[in-house]
Formats: C-alpha cells, structure tokens, sequence
C-alpha cells in the first residue's frame, strides 16, 4: 500500500548508504528495512510503526536495532534525504507526452 515514490527512495537511501558505509550481511536487512522507515517518513501520510517492521523482518532485529540504525543512516548521509529519482523524472516525461495511465503502469 506504499507509493510508487516510496520504493524508489528507499533504493536511493540504501545505495547512497552502502557507498558510504560497509554493512555486514547480517544486517543488510536491517538497513533495508530502515531504508524503507525513512523513505516512508519522507513520502508517505502515514508511516509503519516499528513494530511491524520487526515482524517483516522475523523478529530478527530489535527496535533499538532500527533506531540505531536509522541514526546511522541519516548521519551517513548528512540529513540529505531528499533526491530525485528516475520514478520523478519518469512521471514529469509521461505528464509532458500526456501518456495514459497503462503507460505509466508499464513504465
């Protein structure tokens, strides 16, 4: 039930992270799914609550897990969430050919 805008930012947010920072395997889910809490925060009206991100990833992590992790992320990269990505220059290039919305679909 998340935006299209959502999933790009998360993949932004990870990649910009692992450039930035090494991660061991072990806890490249947490910082996907922290990835995923920070993207929702910047995006979306309403946010998932920790909680459920702890059930998505198996009880695996705790809350202080993806808190930590999330302070991580954000000093890592400065505060600096906002970027554009190909879903916003997609969606600008469709709005100027006046595309229908199977086209953006596909796209």
């Amino acid at each position: 039930e998340l935006l299209e805008e959502t999933l790009f930012l998360t993949v932004n947010i990870i990649d910009r992270f692992l450039a930035r920072e090494n991660v061991v395997r072990k806890k490249l889910q947490l910082a996907g799914v922290t990835a995923m809490l920070l993207a929702c925060k910047y995006e979306e009206v309403s946010v998932p609550v920790v909680e459920d991100l702890i059930l998505i990833c198996d009880r695996a992590y705790t809350r202080a897990d993806i808190l930590e992790m999330e302070r991580r992320i954000v000093n890592t990269l400065n505060f600096n969430m906002s970027v554009p990505t190909p879903y916003c220059f997609m969606r600008r290039f469709l709005k100027a050919a006046q595309s229908e919305k199977k086209l953006e679909l596909l796209s």
